[in-house]
């Protein structure tokens, strides 16, 4: 039976998100400011969630599920309360102007709720008690989903890197060096790895599993950043060393992304290694 979707906040995972659910049969629609950039198949919803009134484009009728995948445009406390909390709270109000009540909502959150910074294992029943203003907006966000009446989960995604997100292959051709010890745990996940745990949620939930009010978004092996480094200057053929002292950046811990798997999740990218190499032969699958 077809399923309806709604993807509010339809960009680079969104798509990808959207394009899974469609080769797979679901109706899916996609909200954001320019519709232009949606790939074929889904069907376009402009929209801003600085807006109070439904967007008129809105679909009609019963949806199924909504994925509230949006993305701060403007980097600081108040931009993240408009697009995490106020924009989330604006799309609540338009399920409620037409009268919906979707199986389940996802509401797609970040790791960066954790503080935990000393290389810790990190699940789904960890503090997440972030004091920078990103994690404790998003945190908050996370509660007005889960208090918003619909069945709802939360998705933490860990550094989300592919085609378009190659911030670390840039610093690293330009002879990034990072510290080696103590080591530096970062956690990632590929673009196509993380619309694949969303459309997983989906389907099973379509299916009668039951779901968890939370998951972590993370493939299979966190990973010291300084060998992730190494890894990449080999595959890249990069010998020089920028002329910089080494950077150390805040925070480390390992996420565990156990609970995603035993509900049958299986990243198509399982480390930093595959992710990277598909990357660099351009391939974007």
């Amino acid at each position: 039976m077809s399923r309806k979707v709604m993807i509010v906040g339809c960009g680079d995972v969104g798509s990808r998100l959207g394009r899974q659910l469609v080769a797979g049969g679901w109706e899916v629609h996609g909200l954001r400011r320019n519709t232009s950039a949606l790939p074929a198949g889904i069907l376009p919803v402009p929209g801003d969630l600085g807006a109070s009134a439904c967007p008129p484009a809105w679909p009609q009728g019963e949806l199924d599920y909504v994925v509230f995948s949006a993305a701060a445009s403007q980097h600081d406390e108040a931009g993240y309360r408009a697009t995490y909390i106020e924009g989330l709270r604006h799309c609540l109000g338009w399920l409620e102007q037409r009268g919906q009540r979707p199986k389940r909502l996802l509401f797609v959150s970040s790791s960066g709720v954790y503080a935990q910074k000393d290389g810790e294992w990190v699940d789904e029943d960890s503090p997440a008690e972030a004091e920078s203003y990103s994690g404790r907006v998003i945190r908050e966000a996370e509660q007005v989903a889960l208090a918003s009446g619909i069945p709802a989960s939360v998705v933490r995604l860990t550094g989300i890197y592919g085609p378009g997100r190659e911030y670390l292959l840039r610093q690293v051709r330009e002879g990034y060096r990072v510290a080696v010890e103590p080591p530096l745990y970062a956690n990632r996940i590929h673009a196509e790895d993380a619309a694949g745990l969303l459309a997983c949620l989906l389907r099973a939930d379509a299916d009668g599993k039951v779901l968890d009010n939370c998951y972590l978004g993370v493939d299979d092996a966190p990973a010291p950043l300084a060998e992730v480094v190494d890894y990449l200057r080999g595959l890249m053929g990069v010998e020089h060393w920028a002329a910089e002292q080494s950077v150390r950046r805040a925070g480390s811990k390992r996420c565990s992304n156990a609970r995603a798997r035993a509900l049958g999740w299986i990243p198509r990218y399982p480390s930093y290694r595959e992710g990277y190499a598909a990357i660099l032969a351009g391939r974007d699958d």
